[in-house]
């Protein structure tokens, strides 16, 4: 990736937060601070690691459901989802809620219901290799779902079904609802040795910076199912909502959505 497509990225996930910040104004409350946690790693991965976006492309699955308004900004912006039902999140008669549903333009998978989402991709990426299919599934979870059972079950299989196709990318901002991993569950941590131990290759980056996100992804072996962890931090990009566990789930009021919103353009015009 370019120096000139990092750029073009930052300001497009600039854009997608002040999008998702105008969903939040017709909201009580919504997953603003998750979603901003991982949105380059959703954007990146749309833009510059899957090949295609139809019948043919490679899979993509927002297994940490919660984060659903990344992904909708992600996919408003290629003009998979139009304008209008990206504005109709939440909405009443809207098909497009808080999380992730399977039907709606560009969403192979319901998800929310977290831990759920590793399992469902490796019946992908096996259903690929048993069809003959050049696909990738690729998946970005949270790591709070790595206290569920399924997710270390499946993270022990996919290397006893050989699965080359499968792509891990953790968005690891180290909060839960109920506040820190480090302090709550300790144990957990570090995840990239844990996980390389199951028979995966790992990679560890800054999960705010694509260049390295996606230099990590294209440099990978393909003999192993495939981890990046990306340390990133909940509500980025917005002081008073970083590392703040409050907004795990809360929607600005006015004037916190105006100075956020000033905070972000400051951003673009201070870069221009």
């Amino acid at each position: 990736m370019s120096g000139q497509d990092s750029a073009a990225t930052a300001r497009r996930c600039r854009q997608h937060r002040r999008r998702i910040l105008e969903v939040s104004q017709l909201l009580p409350a919504l997953h603003v601070a998750p979603a901003f946690s991982c949105l380059e790693l959703v954007d990146v991965i749309y833009y510059h690691c899957m090949q295609g976006h139809g019948d043919a492309s490679d899979l993509f699955i927002l297994s940490k459901g919660h984060g659903a308004m990344a992904q909708y900004a992600v996919l408003e912006s290629l003009g998979i989802m139009t304008n209008d039902q990206f504005l109709s999140v939440c909405q009443p008669g809207s098909a497009f809620g808080g999380h992730p549903d399977r039907g709606n333009p560009g969403v192979i998978a319901s998800t929310g219901s977290l831990g759920h989402g590793l399992p469902l991709a490796l019946g992908l990426a096996r259903g690929a290799v048993e069809r003959g299919e050049d696909k990738n599934v690729i998946l970005v979870m949270s790591d709070g779902e790595f206290m569920e059972g399924s997710v270390w079950e499946s993270l022990l299989l996919a290397p006893s079904l050989g699965l080359k196709n499968i792509s891990i990318f953790v968005d690891h901002n180290k909060s839960i609802s109920r506040g820190k991993i480090p302090v709550m569950h300790p144990n957990l941590l570090p995840l990239a040795p844990k996980i390389e131990t199951f028979g995966w290759e790992t990679a560890e980056v800054d999960g705010h910076d694509s260049s390295a996100i996606f230099e990590a992804y294209r440099s990978r072996s393909g003999d192993r199912p495939f981890a990046v962890i990306g340390h990133t931090v909940k509500g980025r990009g917005v002081s008073y909502m970083e590392n703040e566990p409050i907004w795990a789930y809360r929607s600005p009021n006015p004037e916190e959505y105006q100075l956020a919103l000033s905070e972000l353009t400051d951003q673009d015009v201070d870069n221009a």
